[in-house]
This record gives structure tokens, C-alpha cells and sequence, in this order.
């Protein structure tokens, strides 16, 4: 399962409606996650290490947009607070 890391342009986010979708915001932490549902996600700040069950590092943050795959369990590490917009399909 492979999280996918893009820099898309801000054309790109508006046609999607990203700027519509919902905010979540979180301090600097560290927790466990498992994804029901395939999320994408806009980074507007932060930093952050997510570490999935096999060991792979894939670090994003502001300005990133973020595919999850259904199905995947994993570790976050926000090494910077966190503000995201996000949508689950």
C-alpha cells in the first residue's frame, strides 16, 4: 500500500473543491492509524513522518497533497502542528 506524495497547482485544488473539504488540525504527537477509507488531504502547515506496518518513512507537509490507501495501518509523527484540509472516498 502506497501513500502518494504530489505538489499539485492551485488550479488543480480548486477544480477538485479542496479549499471546500473540511479542516483538521492537530499539535505536535505521535499516534497509531488505520485508514476505513482511501483520504486525500491538503496540507496548509506542518510536518509530519508517517511510518507504515512494513517499516517504509514517508514524510510530507505544508503544501503536499496526500493520498492514504484503504486499508492502511500506520504511525504518525507530527513533527510540526498540523493544519489539513481532507476528504474520504
Amino acid at each position: 500500500m502506497e501513500i502518494k506524495v504530489q505538489r499539485l497547482k492551485e488550479d488543480q485544488l480548486k477544480e477538485m473543491g479542496v479549499f471546500g473539504w473540511p479542516i483538521w488540525e492537530k499539535e505536535a504527537s505521535r499516534f497509531d492509524w488505520h485508514y476505513d477509507d482511501i483520504e486525500e488531504c491538503y496540507f496548509l502547515e506542518g510536518k509530519v513522518i508517517v511510518e507504515t506496518k512494513d517499516g517504509k518513512r514517508v514524510e510530507f507537509g505544508k503544501g503536499d497533497f496526500v493520498s492514504f490507501p484503504k486499508g492502511l495501518s500506520c504511525t504518525w509523527e507530527i513533527k510540526e502542528p498540523v493544519k489539513k484540509h481532507y476528504n474520504f472516498k
